[in-house]
């Protein structure tokens, strides 16, 4: 009853009521009152849309003040140090590298705006997850960079808060968060039941309630302890939460579900050791029991727990997740929330898994999730207390056990170790992103990471999680046919290693870099060890990979590698000490080696049947952004197999693995059993490159050079480089490495918008003395990269002169290894290497097949590394040695007489005489085949690891590893063979030199004391030979010895025979190449001599006028017909009535003049409120308001004949100048209507391209036949008077209705001239055309076609021919006698009593009238050709009107005093200075007359010829007088020359004056005002301009991107901004969407005639609309760097680009958007 009679009365009555109440000592009454009205108002039955009871919830809480007061009253006691505004996704936000702590911070607009950031390094960024301010956290930031607010809080004294003033708050917020829980529970219903489940209505139902919520929050710290008490309370819980059993069941059931992930392993994991379970069960054991307690302790206990529990549920609903994260500032909410996080971890993760909108839901999570785990104190109190690691371990396992399959590498069917599956949803969709997130976050603090390798039971979990990613996503090579179906999910297995694996590994090395953190290496290197002998074990893996299989996916072998170079490099730690046994180190080379034998393999196009996917994994392997994870470790961990290992024997494992075993044989023929003939050369040079790859690699072996960061400058900067890459030595800035070793080359900028991406090159002596080809083959994608860095050196050397021919790649010198490591040397001072590189020298001698220069570059490359890393000799001498030791400075003179090869039978070798003649000469032969002594060295090494006999045999494969499709037939059976070679490594160099110089004797017996050292650094292959010498003599007397003996002796190298056949295909080669440069030069010479052709004949064409315009005094000369050429069927001719000729043109509506302004400066784009754009002064706005002004008084066609509307939506007509045949020109249309590949223009629509030049147009002018052939009458001089000429004009305006063609016999010609007609009409918009009352009348038609003429391009043969066809047009219509402007123009018209001004509209009275018009009427209207003397008569006529007009709008500006002081004369004398002098005037009336001499002098050149000659400004009037007439001397000075001078009246001048006068009094008598309007017209006009923009871009950016658009009042997802007006619209807005087309589209039509240039706000870059296309130009705003950063991804600030923005307003003005910009399509109407 109580509650009843609160309800009816006043809201705010009742709250204060209560209020007052509850302030009493006793208010127990207070409170029982309170409690039953929230009973009812609260009632979870009823629906909870009411707006009821939110109602009554805020006038309870401000305790019967306004609500809006009660927030500002709260506000001010906020105590809150910290900012906390919680964004969504795409929030824009900014990150100060120079201010933050951590590389997670980020700042609000407002507080980065507010505080000081000058000079910093920072930049703007669009939020992908959401995300919150961290002003005011100095754990994040540097109290430095807060904003004023923020930093000014700490240090005021806020006022304690009134007890009262948050009491009803106290009282009311926990039921109203109780019934927001109780709508959640009841409206939840589980996916698998049969009901529908629609859990977004109830979301939506409750959003005012969550939005109340969020509200409160923002009213600072004060409230949201208030929240916080209420959340965490669990005594309020427990009393307000009574009797709802049900629920308590379903949340224990689901936390049960969840719990039960960390027991999951002991089923899954079968090689996961007792220990670590044992050590786990106390994580486990509450999860296990169904004891009543365990139940009790997964209840929830306070309402944060079951909020978070229902928040989860729902998927994370934006609304709720935005109020937890508002609550974060106040530090007790921070902590509980996050402990209460960290309970329901397993759970958020599981339902994450279900969702169906699990992107969104990731984002939602890593929002919540970045900011709790950011903090490392928060984070190491909830891993100690909530056991956060082994949570995150767990949970990552159970993700990942559900897309287990099992892994086929090696042992197929027994395997039994499981991969994750790379085509399951959870790969594929990137679902683990977010829990891997976490775990890399709380891996960066030092304290939690150092607690995560001190738990070795944990660290095995890792290791297990791990091995389900060794060896996913296998290859196996297709031999037979290609791979039906190409999987796409390579990508999916690269992004998991990367994400999941490689980054927390990099981690975790992030904190092992000292000594003190030996023992954490030491664990992780041993639980690699154990797991990888684990998984040997699983995959049932011996010695010998399976073949044709490949996976680029080895986690566990680049943990091992990392660690163990942390080790070395950091913690001084012995490398032996860390690696296993021999037999181990060889089963962990393996696979390494196996991907690195593969990547030759693909590029080789053995894995072609396997499709493009092969290819791109091959890529991404080597890619910048995964090479440090995957070959930088994989290279490392081979190079530290190879120290350790026997050299023979790893040296014989690459070439075995290479596949190339077969081809190291001195026989001109052999074969391989594996490979095709061409894919030996390819695996061959592959092989040779990885060994010199891994013998000069410095990465993680010694000391760090710069030369990986040259590598990565001669191919692409990355913008944002890998700080683990290694490329940043020390603490030197990336921009400071790449500006002392490269040069920033600027953008090269396009007129038609776009840029060329700015780059950086090499500094001349980086490509000097740094420039290192290995580094760039390691580090290129493409191999085309690695020519084109050699083309980029080749170019260098030429330009200094350092080497004039084609360089080799150059050697460099490599700095000193780490004493661990010094075992990588032996590699090049084993004897099977040497045997090797002795076969290859030979083999390239004799000119084998297969062999290639870049081998020999490979090859002597490898000798020089062995020169300049030494090592002792180790002598030794055994029945199969080809050398008596090891060392290669000693092998490098020794003499190999014999070699027994196996060869076919059809070989040249199979055919000789045995060469040994005694039994002692052939006891002295030696058997040496590369393959039986690398199966020697396989079986000693097999003995030294005491490997028993049997197992042996095993183990060692015979040499076909591989298969191949082999063709019938029987292979040649093959011979063994004795070869004479007598040659050693430093004697097939001397010949190499000299046949690479093509000279027998190249080097002199003295060469090496005349050698210039110096010159020896770069070169080509004969001057690595050279240097090679030269370093082997200096370091060996008797190398010394041996070259001079060799060069001493004259002895040509003996070409083998098949030399010639080479020799003959060089000579073709060459032969074929001058033939092709000959063709060339001859299509050149064709091609100029066909443009000096075109030329001339264009020249041709001009000259007939000029000739005609400079004869002024000749008479009646009759001029040829003009030829032109067709550029399609290239004949010659003139244009005829049956077949015309056309003028190639582009017919394009404008509005450019009608946004011309008074002001010379454009106007500034608004950036504010309080600024703005007023369209009302510009041209075509004034021309509007005059026409509009002219219909309401006078006869619409009288109208319609005395403005211009070319202004706004006027047709622009321009050509390239080219000629074609109307015939030919229909058939050219009709087959690119035919063509399917066509882009950038409708052809339906009449859009062609020039078959010439390929400029864009869209019709075709025809061309008047017979040109000048009255231009002798035409142009002649006249004597006659002014009344005579003013008669004939009468008499031509007469005859004016006369049409020379007949229209019963149309010809072809104005059939064409139809239709052109039609065109021009059709190009701009209908509204453009009826200006008058009726619409589609002939006066708007008329309007129309001479607004055309007035609004060309100023081009003499466009020009003409366009005027020719508008006259014929015109001649169309006639214009009433009785109302001719001739007549009233030049005649006193007879004294009659006026028409009453109601009965009929009188006609415009003349000095209303625009006078330019009325010239383009006249000249169109009558018989052409017009002689000269009748266009000067309409000039001079015209200008008297001119005048008048002049001193009429001069005089309407007279004040009163001034107009009496002119009218009386001699008062002059007596006016003050303020008043106009006569100089001022004559000023003002030129200025007024000038646009009308411009234009006739400007027609008066196109129709007669004549010059336009330049002249000072101050001379204009005067030199445009002269040179129409109007003045007969010389031009002189505008303040010498008397406007009035040039007046020539036909009759008595006071007379017509005052006639003209008298027709504007008639209004005047009535309408004033509007009189005076009309009467006062300014002909000048500024030039066009585009607005003017801020200099800086962030101007723009912050006041518009969070606009609302002025037609939907939303905030466009797309705004973007007319740069011609200043419009805010709504780019693809589907809002604003009006007549099927959205608001740019509209836009474009309303103000530019359908042409729109738009800045779009969220990208930086401007967009063309251009009719039915439209296209991206690129930027106005650039960085420091001069670059583009669209779409803002960079974030960079960017500033304005003058001459960007110059040429972006020159193609405006000029119409040239079509011609210049090329990347065209079609817009259909929605943007």
């Amino acid at each position: 009853m109580m509650a009843a009679s609160l309800l009816r009365r006043d809201k705010n009555a009742t709250a204060a009521h209560l209020k007052a109440e509850l302030n009493r000592t006793d208010n127990s009454s207070g409170v029982r009152q309170l409690q039953e009205l929230l009973d009812v108002v609260l009632n979870p039955e009823k629906p909870a849309e009411d707006k009821e009871a939110l109602d009554w919830c805020k006038c309870l809480i401000a305790g019967g003040d306004g609500f809006e007061e009660f927030c500002l009253t709260v506000r001010s006691y906020d105590n809150a140090t910290l900012c906390g505004l919680v964004w969504t996704a795409n929030f824009v936000a900014y990150r100060c590298r120079t201010c933050g702590i951590s590389p997670c911070m980020s700042l609000c607009a407002e507080c980065f705006n507010n505080g000081d950031h000058t000079g910093h390094d920072f930049n703007m960024f669009r939020s992908q997850a959401g995300g919150a301010c961290d002003c005011g956290d100095s754990n994040v930031m540097r109290e430095s960079g807060f904003c004023r607010r923020h930093r000014l809080r700490t240090g005021e004294n806020i006022p304690s808060i009134p007890r009262d003033l948050l009491l009803m708050s106290e009282m009311v917020l926990p039921r109203f968060i109780l019934c927001i829980i109780q709508y959640l529970r009841d409206g939840y219903v589980e996916p698998d039941t049969s009901t529908e489940r629609d859990l977004q209505k109830v979301l939506q139902q409750l959003e005012p309630q969550i939005s109340f919520l969020e509200e409160l929050t923002k009213m600072g710290g004060a409230m949201r302890t208030v929240l916080t008490k209420i959340l965490t309370n669990q005594q309020t819980f427990k009393e307000l939460s009574m009797g709802i059993d049900w629920v308590n069941e379903l949340i224990c059931k689901a936390l049960w579900d969840c719990f039960r992930v960390a027991i999951y392993y002991q089923v899954h994991l079968p090689f996961t050791k007792e220990k670590v379970l044992q050590n786990h069960r106390n994580l486990i054991k509450p999860f296990l029991s169904s004891d009543a307690c365990v139940i009790e302790s997964l209840k929830h206990k306070c309402f944060l727990e079951e909020l978070l529990f229902w928040t989860i549920k729902y998927e994370f609903p934006q609304k709720m997740v935005t109020f937890l994260l508002n609550m974060l500032p106040d530090q007790d909410y921070k902590i509980t929330f996050t402990k209460t996080f960290v309970q329901h971890y397993a759970f958020i993760m599981k339902t994450l898994m279900k969702s169906h909108e699990s992107d969104t839901m990731s984002n939602r999570i890593v929002h919540i999730s970045v900011q709790l785990f950011s903090n490392e104190e928060l984070a190491r109190h909830v891993t100690e207390e909530c056991q956060l690691l082994d949570i995150m371990v767990t949970v990552l396992l159970y993700m990942m056990e559900s897309c287990l399959i099992k892994s086929e590498l090696q042992d197929e069917e027994n395997s039994r170790h499981v991969v994750v599956n790379c085509s399951e949803a959870l790969l594929k969709n990137n679902t683990y992103w977010p829990l891997v997130s976490d775990f890399i976050n709380i891996l960066s603090h030092q304290s939690v990471a150092k607690k995560f390798l001190e738990d070795h039971s944990l660290l095995m979990l890792w290791m297990s999680f791990v091995s389900f990613f060794q060896g996913m996503n296998l290859n196996k090579r297709e031999l037979n046919e290609h791979v039906e179906f190409e999987s796409q999910t390579y990508y999916a297995a690269f992004a998991a290693e990367l994400e999941a694996c490689a980054q927390p590994m990099w981690g975790l090395l992030t904190h092992c870099k000292v000594k003190e953190t030996q023992e954490y290496t030491k664990t992780v290197v041993r639980y690699c060890l154990e797991t990888l002998q684990i998984w040997f074990d699983a995959i049932g893996f011996i010695d010998e990979p399976a073949p044709n299989q490949v996976t680029f996916h080895l986690p566990l072998h680049r943990y091992y590698a990392m660690f163990l170079s942390k080790a070395v490099k950091c913690q001084g730690l012995d490398l032996d000490s860390l690696l296993p046994d021999q037999e181990m180190l060889m089963k962990i080379m393996v696979h390494p080696l196996q991907i690195q034998a593969s990547l030759s393999e693909v590029h080789s196009n053995m894995w072609v049947r396997n499709g493009l996917q092969i290819k791109g994994q091959a890529m991404t392997y080597v890619q910048s952004h995964f090479c440090n994870s995957m070959i930088d470790p994989d290279m490392y961990l081979l190079q530290v197999c190879a120290s350790k290992l026997d050299p023979d024997y790893f040296i014989s494992s690459v070439f075995e693995r290479f596949k190339v075993v077969d081809l190291l044989t001195m026989a001109s023929q052999h074969q391989n059993a594996v490979l095709d003939s061409e894919q030996e050369r390819p695996m061959l040079e592959g092989a040779l490159t990885f060994l010199v790859i891994l013998t000069s690699l410095r990465i993680h072996l010694g000391e760090r050079s710069n030369r990986e960061l040259i590598t990565s400058a001669n191919r692409s900067i990355p913008e944002n480089p890998n700080p683990k890459s290694g490329v940043v030595p020390g603490s030197c800035s990336f921009e400071d490495m790449l500006s002392a070793v490269a040069d920033f080359k600027a953008p090269v900028f396009e007129p038609g918008g776009s840029m060329q991406q700015g780059m950086y090159t090499p500094k001349a002596e980086v490509w000097e003395k740094e420039f290192d080809p290995i580094m760039v083959i390691l580090r290129t994608v493409y191999r085309r990269d690695v020519q084109s860095a050699m083309d980029r050196y080749t170019a260098f050397m030429k330009q200094f002169g350092i080497h004039t021919g084609n360089p080799w790649p150059p050697y460099k010198e490599r700095t000193p290894l780490h004493p661990c490591y010094k075992g990588l040397i032996r590699l090049l001072h084993c004897k099977t290497l040497h045997i090797v590189i002795f076969t290859l020298l030979y083999k390239i001698w004799m000119d084998h097949q297969n062999v290639s220069e870049h081998v020999l570059c490979m090859v002597l490359y490898l000798i020089e590394l062995g020169l300049d890393n030494q090592e002792p000799c180790i002598e030794e001498h055994c029945h199969d040695s080809w050398f008596p030791g090891t060392n290669l400075l000693s092998n490098l003179h020794h003499i190999i007489n014999f070699v027994r090869v196996r060869v076919p039978e059809t070989a040249p070798e199979a055919k000789r005489e045995d060469f040994p003649s005694t039994s002692a000469e052939a006891s002295n032969m030696r058997e040496a085949q590369v393959f039986s002594l690398v199966a020697e060295r396989r079986r000693k090494f097999q003995e030294i690891i005491n490997r028993s006999t049997t197992e042996a045999a095993q183990v060692v494969r015979p040499k076909s590893s591989s298969t191949r499709w082999v063709p019938p037939g029987t292979p040649p059976q093959l011979v063994t063979e004795i070869l004479e070679i007598r040659e050693s490594m430093l004697s097939l160099l001397l010949k190499l030199h000299q046949k690479l110089s093509s000279k027998q004797n190249s080097l002199s017996a003295s060469w090496l004391e005349d050698m210039d050292t110096s010159r020896l650094a770069h070169g080509d292959g004969i001057t690595a030979i050279e240097r090679i010498l030269t370093k082997a003599a200096s370091r060996s007397c008797q190398i010394q010895r041996s070259i001079q003996d060799i060069c001493g002796k004259v002895c040509p190298p003996v070409p083998p025979k098949k030399n010639s056949p080479t020799d003959k295909k060089t000579m073709d080669k060459e032969e074929r190449r001058q033939r092709a440069r000959e063709r060339q030069q001859k299509l050149l010479a064709e091609f100029a001599s066909r443009q000096k052709s075109f030329m001339e004949t264009a020249m041709d064409v001009e000259s007939p006028e000029t000739e005609s315009s400079m004869d002024f005094g000749a008479s009646e000369v009759m001029e040829s017909e003009i030829l032109y050429d067709c550029v399609i069927c290239g004949q010659s001719g003139p244009s005829t009535e049956d077949r015309p000729t056309g003028l190639v043109v582009l017919l394009q509506a404008s509005s450019v003049l009608g946004h011309r302004c008074k002001s010379q400066e454009p106007k500034n784009l608004p950036t504010s409120d309080e600024e703005h754009i007023y369209p009302a002064d510009t041209c075509g706005a004034a021309h509007d308001v005059r026409l509009t002004l002219m219909q309401r008084f006078f006869k619409d066609s009288s109208c319609l004949q005395s403005v211009s509307i070319g202004w706004d939506g006027g047709v622009y007509v321009q050509t390239c100048g080219h000629t074609l045949h109307i015939d030919c020109h229909k058939s050219y249309m009709e087959s690119l209507r035919n063509d399917q590949v066509l882009q950038g223009f409708s052809v339906d629509k009449g859009e062609f391209t020039c078959p010439l030049c390929r400029q864009f147009a869209n019709s075709v002018l025809p061309c008047r036949p017979g040109r000048g052939t009255e231009g002798g009458a035409w142009h002649s001089p006249t004597n006659k008077k002014t009344c005579v000429l003013v008669k004939e004009v009468e008499d031509l305006q007469e005859k004016m209705g006369h049409f020379p063609v007949s229209f019963s016999t149309k010809s072809n010609l104005t059939k064409e001239m139809e239709l052109v007609i039609k065109d021009i009409k059709n190009t701009t918009q209908k509204k453009y055309m009826d200006y008058g009352k009726n619409p589609g009348s002939p006066d708007n038609d008329f309007l129309f076609m001479y607004s055309v003429a007035s609004n060309t391009e100023v081009d003499a043969c466009l020009f003409y021919q366009l005027f020719h066809v508008l006259a014929m047009h015109m001649r169309l219509y006639s214009i009433d006698s009785a109302y001719n402007p001739w007549t009233k123009l030049t005649q006193v018209a007879q004294d009659k009593e006026p028409d009453g001004f109601d009965e009929e509209r009188p006609e415009v009275p003349m000095l209303y009238r625009d006078v330019p018009s009325l010239l383009i009427i006249f000249v169109l209207t009558m018989p052409q050709p017009l002689r000269k003397e009748h266009f000067s008569c309409v000039v001079k006529m015209l200008y008297n009107l001119q005048f008048t007009q002049a001193l009429a709008a001069l005089s309407a500006k007279f004040s009163s005093e001034e107009r009496q002081a002119w009218s009386t004369s001699g008062a002059l004398k007596k006016l003050s200075s303020n008043v106009w002098s006569p100089q001022s005037i004559e000023f003002t009336l030129q200025q007024f007359c000038l646009p009308f001499l411009r234009l006739a002098c400007l027609l008066q050149h196109h129709l007669y010829g004549d010059n336009l000659n330049g002249c000072l400004e101050e001379e204009e009037f005067s030199s445009l007088a002269v040179c129409l007439g109007l003045l007969p001397s010389a031009p002189q000075p505008s303040n010498a020359v008397h406007s009035a001078s040039c007046l020539e009246w036909p009759s008595n001048a006071f007379n017509m004056v005052t006639q003209w006068c008298a027709e504007v009094t008639r209004l005047s008598q009535t309408h004033a005002e509007q009189s005076l309007t009309l009467l006062i017209q300014d002909p000048q006009w500024a030039a066009p301009h585009l607005l003017q923009l801020p200099d800086n871009y962030n101007i723009i950016f912050q006041y518009y991107h969070r606009k609302s658009c002025t037609a939907c009042k939303k905030v466009p997802k797309d705004p973007a901004l007319c740069l011609v007006c200043g419009a805010f619209v709504c780019l693809k807005g589907m809002c604003c969407k009006q007549q099927g087309s959205c608001e740019c589209i509209l836009h474009s039509q309303h103000c530019g005639a359908a042409t729109g240039i738009f800045l779009l706000i969220n990208a930086s870059v401007i967009i063309i609309i251009r009719g039915h296309r439209f296209c991206l130009w690129g930027s106005v705003y650039l960085d420091a760097h001069g670059e583009e950063d669209r779409d803002l991804r960079r974030g960079k600030p960017l500033f304005l680009c003058e001459e960007r923005y110059r040429v972006l307003e020159q193609q405006w003005v000029s119409h040239t958007f079509d011609h210049i910009n090329k990347r065209w399509g079609p817009h259909y109407n929605g943007l």
